[in-house]
């Protein structure tokens, strides 16, 4: 073939894979999610997690106010341990959260529902290093956060822009969130993430958020996000508590997420590490009820395995996938939208184990019927690094999703009946008038894969999935166009940081 027929066949894949995967702000499932647990296996547990809020409770560490938001609320108080009556969290939970909302975008086309029956896919998250094929890993700075930011919004797979999509440990920990959340209104427009490092840095966010969108606008929508972690095993402190309450009382969503390392942060069977996490975000999700009834609230699970030998987290293997399957199930009966992710791995390049430990993970989400799924892309080393040609590999996967959970398609179409009818025994149906309308999108096809001959792949350069990723996360660099932003609001941005800046020194912590 000549070099500008493989130009042709190229442009043209290209262009059916691009209708194929026209962009969606987020997905809605019909398939069925998987349930591993009875329902009564799942009362069993459902009761071990309150009876490990009344008789162990939260050590609350830090911070007083919450010991009396908590008290108020009926909680009883031994010093900084709160304990709570049975079905106390649960009725807090479940009078006033909704089972969904929406976080408004500043692009009104890309904002996302999240909760049943949708899924919102999200990078990677709070990685101080970064990696590519080239240069290696390395610390994050300002320039990777930008280029992470640019990336998500050049992909459509991605619906969601995320928060820390990597630490930028060039600036000063204490202002470094201005500019971040500076880029994620900047960069692009679609639904991020804001600071949770301390509860001043929430209130910036939100700040910053008044200017963007609007100070009423806000009042009365859910615009931003923030992570807040427990300290497991059954702890909560200052930074993550006083961050969600900033984030609740204005009326933003909180993710309320156990992070369990299974055999040290919890115990190591499934069953326990689930109704630990049940106990401990029932907690959170509580707190933010009582901050404000009806602020937005997400249940998320993180669950790893561990290395027994050494201590390290391990990722693929089958029990985080069956913890997610069962927190997944008690999210939909406590009735609030549910977190997990992503596409995890171990690996510290994104080689043979980054894949199967990444597909078995990102598959058990859509699966067990995840809400919004973080760390969908650019997980490498068990989150220490945000990888770029990992990000661009599960990004490729990412756009799989919608097909998966679209579920069979039992329409006319999908049923196909008069096509078969139509074409006899031993007859192919390549040009049938059914696959004529349907070959265009009848299979996801991955924009990264070869499935050409091998004397095609050798020479077009007998390339292998990172060499072209690392071309195609360089090439949507180039290509990238800002979405457009008001001069107006960009210049008062710009001016409210740079005085929020001056206004304490820098500091490291």
């Amino acid at each position: 073939m000549t070099d500008s027929g493989r130009r042709g066949r190229t442009s043209r894949q290209a262009a059916r894979t691009a209708r194929a995967m026209e962009a969606v702000p987020y997905l809605t499932r019909r398939l069925a999610p998987v349930e591993i647990v009875s329902a009564e296996g799942l009362e069993i547990i459902e009761h071990n997690a309150e009876v490990l809020l009344e008789q162990v409770g939260i050590e609350i560490v830090n911070y007083p106010e919450a010991i009396d938001i908590y008290r108020d609320a009926g909680a009883d108080v031994d010093g900084t341990r709160v304990r709570f009556p049975k079905g106390l969290c649960r009725e807090l939970i479940t009078r006033s959260a909704p089972a969904q909302f929406t976080q408004h975008a500043r692009n009104p086309t890309k904002s996302v529902v999240i909760g049943d029956p949708h899924m919102v896919l999200v990078p990677a998250y709070g990685s101080p290093f970064v990696h590519d094929m080239e240069n290696g890993r390395r610390y994050a700075t300002i320039e990777d956060f930008r280029n992470f930011v640019k990336l998500t919004y050049m992909t459509p797979s991605i619906h969601h822009g995320g928060g820390t999509v990597c630490e930028p440990v060039d600036l000063p920990v204490n202002k470094r969130h201005l500019d971040m959340v500076y880029s994620h209104l900047k960069y692009t427009d679609k639904a991020f993430m804001g600071s949770v490092t301390h509860p001043d840095r929430a209130q910036d966010t939100v700040e910053l958020c008044k200017i963007a969108f609007g100070e009423d606008f806000v009042a009365d929508n859910t615009v931003v996000l923030g992570l807040a972690n427990s300290n497991s095993p059954m702890s909560w402190d200052h930074a993550m508590l006083g961050s969600a309450k900033v984030y609740a009382e204005n009326n933003q969503a909180v993710l309320v997420t156990p992070f369990i390392l299974a055999g040290a942060m919890a115990p190591v069977t499934v069953a326990a590490a689930a109704t630990q996490t049940l106990a401990e975000a029932m907690a959170g999700m509580a707190f933010c009820q009582i901050v404000r009834p009806g602020a937005p609230v997400i249940f998320g699970s993180f669950a790893s395995s561990m290395s027994m030998q050494s201590g390290a987290p391990t990722f693929g293997t089958p029990e985080p996938q069956m913890v997610l399957f069962v927190v997944a199930a008690l999210a939909r009966r406590l009735g609030v939208p549910f977190r997990s992710g992503g596409n995890f791995t171990a690996s510290k390049i994104p080689d043979y184990q980054a894949a199967y430990e990444s597909a078995i993970s990102f598959m058990a989400t859509m699966q067990a019927g995840v809400n919004f799924n973080l760390h969908t892309a650019g997980w490498l080393e068990g989150g220490l690094a945000m990888g770029y040609e990992k990000f661009i590999l599960d990004a490729d996967q990412a756009s799989m999703a919608g097909q998966y959970v679209a579920g069979v398609d039992l329409t006319d179409n999908g049923l196909a009946l008069e096509s078969m009818l139509e074409t006899g025994p031993g007859q192919h149906y390549l040009g049938t008038a059914h696959t004529l309308a349907n070959f265009e999108t009848a299979f996801w096809r991955s924009s990264m894969s070869d499935n050409n001959s091998f004397e095609q792949w050798e020479a077009e350069g007998s390339l292998d999935a990172t060499a072209r990723a690392t071309a195609k996360w360089k090439q949507l660099l180039a290509e990238y166009e800002p979405p457009p932003l008001d001069p107006s609001i960009d210049e008062a941005l710009t001016e409210w940081i740079a005085a929020r800046k001056a206004a304490f020194p820098d500091s490291n912590t």
